[in-house]
């Protein structure tokens, strides 16, 4: 597909007539014992996971890099555990020489023409922010009202002990039957960027080269509600400062004839939005194609929207969310207000974010928001425009062989029908995954819901869903083991 598109336009997400897995055999799988399998360990699965969630693993320059290390060795001894044998930690080089994230990385060959099925997930997770944010304590997992809360307890720890289950529970029932080629990547730096993914990709291409990927890395329509993303908007990020002075000067003998720097980057970045809330940076692709829509009371909750505070843009919620650009400024140099003084301000900086509608070329974006900034600059104030990074759209079309396999396991899994639904937000390293291998099957599935709250205060995941998305895994699995 070109677009986001979420279910089917004729169904009401979570309407079905899939029977849910009750002791038979579906399509060729035994789901009951997939089932049985999944439920005798689950309790194994999730306990793994709080170990996990309690190591820092943090991939930024400022954190400490052994607990990154730790991190990876913790999730390359469960990777043995699950009958791995051929289990590696694995770096790529930075543009500096210096060593990129550890990644984990095992393989098991493929046997009688059957299919290599390579499962992604990242054990890095997002620094745990403000301390007094969090009910309980950041990395010690707590469960509350069926939710497993902690920092990488559903961003993406949730995602690697998901595949594990999945892969135990289909080799436990399918034992010499099983010959499906399965490759693990657990990567250890998506949460600074990925610095070293491209590279790894090229040193690694043999060994990590396989018909189908599955990321476990995106949401679920809603709890209860399973998904496949089948689009991801894309992105550019990077700064743009105004200056008008050399320097500050005081703003009694000086203020009134010229403004200060915030103030003119506030005019500046007031120009990103028309009076409707819609990005006005020209020559940016946005779309209204989306199959069904978003309840904008929902969208309210899941967002934390305030009362009163009106909803920005224009068309479906669906569409502003994953066929339309957003514009959002991240971050601001200036003075903090319990430091400023009676001066003008010289400079100010602010850091932008874009999320691209797929079908945009993100150089193409970032030209058109460099055009933007450079047209509007205040009162002629000097405007300094500095490029960052890019990723690349994505999106998928759901006819193929293997989607509607994963289409017909979650569906059994959840007992309901699956959503195909957009995400607002970026993967780029799949843009990576897409052009060092251009013939393989990409599936983006999750472990989330609209509550987990990745990357925020008092992550969280569903437990019961994240049950239901182990054996969906384990199900496809076993399905593409007997489709060959």
């Amino acid at each position: 597909m070109t677009s986001a598109h979420a279910g089917n336009p004729q169904n009401t997400p979570g309407n079905s007539d899939t029977t849910p897995v009750a002791g038979q055999s579906v399509d060729g799988v035994d789901t009951a014992a997939l089932n049985a399998a999944v439920n005798e360990h689950f309790d194994g699965t999730v306990s793994a996971l709080k170990d996990l969630v309690a190591i820092p693993g943090i991939a930024w320059a400022s954190f400490d890099p052994a607990e990154l290390d730790r991190s990876a060795e913790a999730v390359a001894a469960l990777v043995r555990e699950s009958g791995m044998e051929d289990v590696r930690i694995l770096r790529a080089a930075k543009a500096d020489g210096t060593p990129g994230g550890p990644a984990v990385v095992a393989h098991r060959p493929a046997r009688d023409g059957k299919p290599t099925i390579l499962l992604y997930a990242h054990h890095d997770v997002q620094p745990p922010g403000e301390r007094s944010l969090w009910t309980s304590e950041p990395f010690v997992a707590e469960e509350r009202g069926g939710r497993l809360y902690g920092r990488g307890a559903a961003d993406d720890k949730a995602g690697i002990m998901a595949h594990l289950a999945a892969y135990r529970a289909a080799l436990k029932v399918l034992g010499q039957d099983f010959g499906l080629g399965v490759t693990f990547f657990f990567e250890g730096e998506e949460e600074a960027g990925s610095p070293t993914f491209r590279t790894f990709l090229e040193e690694h291409k043999e060994l990590l080269r396989s018909d189908v990927i599955v990321v476990a890395d995106s949401s679920n329509w809603k709890v209860g509600i399973p998904a496949l993303t089948t689009s991801l908007r894309g992105l550019v990020d990077g700064t743009f400062e105004v200056r008008v002075l050399e320097h500050a000067v005081h703003s009694g003998m000086f203020g009134g004839p010229v403004l200060d720097a915030p103030t003119l980057l506030s005019r500046l970045i007031a120009t990103l939005h028309d009076e409707h809330g819609n990005v006005a940076v020209e020559g940016l692709v946005a779309r209204d194609e989306v199959a069904v829509d978003l309840a904008e009371a929902d969208y309210r909750a899941d967002a934390s929207v305030l009362d009163g505070v009106q909803l920005a843009g224009s068309g479906t919620i669906a569409s502003r969310l994953w066929t339309k650009p957003a514009l959002s400024i991240i971050g601001i140099d200036a003075p903090a207000v319990a430091v400023a003084s009676n001066t003008l301000i010289p400079a100010a900086r602010a850091k932008f974010s874009m999320r691209l509608a797929p079908g945009q070329d993100p150089e193409a974006a970032m030209d058109a928001l460099e055009r933007h900034v450079h047209a509007h600059a205040p009162f002629g104030a000097k405007v300094t425009f500095t490029p960052g990074e890019r990723g690349n759209a994505f999106s998928t079309d759901t006819s193929s062989e293997t989607a509607q396999v994963a289409l017909w396991a979650l569906g059994q899994a959840w007992g309901v029908e699956p959503v195909e639904m957009g995400i607002g937000g970026s993967i780029p390293f799949i843009a990576d995954l897409m052009e060092v291998y251009p013939e393989v099957q990409i599936l983006v599935t999750g472990v989330e819901d609209p509550d987990s709250r990745a990357h925020s205060a008092n992550e969280s995941l569903h437990l019961e869903d994240f049950r239901h998305a182990v054996l969906a895994e384990a199900l496809m699995l076993a399905r593409l083991n007997g489709n060959k």
